[in-house]
């Protein structure tokens, strides 16, 4: 059975969907693997590193003609014409409804995984790209904004005088949100943290945080642990009552996204202009519109003297961990989903598992 690790080709995208450590695993279990020349280059992984764990290294085309292929960013026309009739695809697809590429996978007989719908219980934790990426993209926020404010980030006494370290707060505490704070504590910021979910108030102390607490008349928890949309009303006061906390802030980590949906509006131009000049906010939400609606996707641009950094993509400022990382989570979905024998592994019914079912399109 052959596996096609191709090129990512999506601008600004350097991550790669195996790693040569991975590979080598694959291998081991029987596995044809076929890389595409420079597929990790961007990412730090030389073809000689995948030829050395028993990859082949092919062209695009030879890539793509598999029975399983591993991508990370969504494909597009050209990629789904490349792809063999009848295989299998594993990657992200970017989507929350059928589109064109669905459409034309399916008009070649092809089944896809969709890694964005594994499900969130424990035996899926190991295979959770989202996750895994968003704790990339959480470290690596506090990281630009430290990089684009002016100041220090923790107290420093020095003979020429004292700073204060720096008001951090990070709005959305899910995966990208907690490691934004410990990232930031490790920095020595003051870190203050919100979330609509009452239950994230003791995760946001047991780092080291201060939670900020607003009474909005309802709950923002969803179902599987997500975010639910406020409603109108709930959301004006959302926004009322954080202007205060916001406007005091010197760097703000916005990661508040449901899933689906548009971003909330969390950080209003009237809030930006009260800020600091020399502030920073680092919008995760960007490319779903915003927290703030002065965010420039894939820009860092400033508005009322505040840097608004809107980097859409920042695991891929990372691209070696962050294809480390989710390399390992498609080997341990690749483990349950395949049988092994001497005639080599072969493919298990996708529909028995409840994650490769949750995940499974049938085309």
């Amino acid at each position: 059975m052959k596996i096609g690790v191709p090129r990512e080709t999506q601008t600004g995208e350097a991550r790669v969907a195996s790693t040569p450590d991975v590979v080598q695993k694959l291998v081991a279990r029987g596995f044809r693997v076929l890389v595409e020349e420079g597929a990790g280059a961007r990412a730090h992984f030389t073809d000689d590193a995948y030829r050395q764990v028993g990859a082949e290294i092919g062209d695009r085309a030879a890539a793509y003609d598999a029975d399983i292929l591993l991508k990370v960013r969504r494909p597009d026309a050209a990629d789904v014409a490349a792809m063999r009739p009848g295989g299998l695809y594993i990657g992200l697809m970017e989507t929350c409804s059928d589109d064109e590429i669905l459409a034309a996978m399916r008009a070649k007989g092809m089944r896809v995984l969709v890694m964005e719908r594994m499900p969130r219980i424990s035996r899926a934790q190991s295979m959770d790209v989202l996750s895994s990426q968003a704790n990339i993209a959480g470290y690596r926020a506090v990281i630009e904004a430290a990089a684009r404010y002016g100041r220090f980030v923790p107290m420093m006494m020095t003979s020429a005088g004292s700073a204060k370290p720096a008001r951090l707060i990070v709005l959305g505490v899910g995966v990208a949100g907690l490691q934004a704070i410990a990232t930031a504590r490790r920095l020595g910021a003051d870190v203050y943290a919100y979330d609509v979910r009452p239950e994230t108030k003791e995760q946001i102390r047991s780092l080291g945080a201060k939670p900020i607490e607003l009474d909005l008349g309802e709950s923002g928890a969803g179902e599987g642990g997500y975010a639910k949309e406020l409603s109108a009303e709930a959301k004006a006061r959302q926004q009322a009552a954080l202007a205060d906390e916001l406007a005091k802030a010197s760097i703000i980590i916005t990661t508040a996204l449901i899933p689906c949906r548009p971003a909330p509006t969390l950080i209003t131009e009237a809030v930006v202009e009260r800020m600091r000049p020399g502030s920073v906010i680092v919008d995760l939400a960007a490319a779903n519109g915003g927290n703030c609606p002065l965010t420039q996707p894939d820009e860092i641009v400033e508005r009322h003297g505040v840097i608004l950094i809107g980097h859409t993509n920042l695991p891929s400022l990372m691209p070696s961990d962050a294809s480390a990382f989710y390399a390992r989570n498609l080997f341990n979905l690749l483990e349950i989903m395949i049988d092994r024998s001497d005639a080599g592994p072969s493919l298990k019914d996708l529909s028995a598992d409840e994650i490769t079912r949750a995940m499974l399109v049938e085309l």
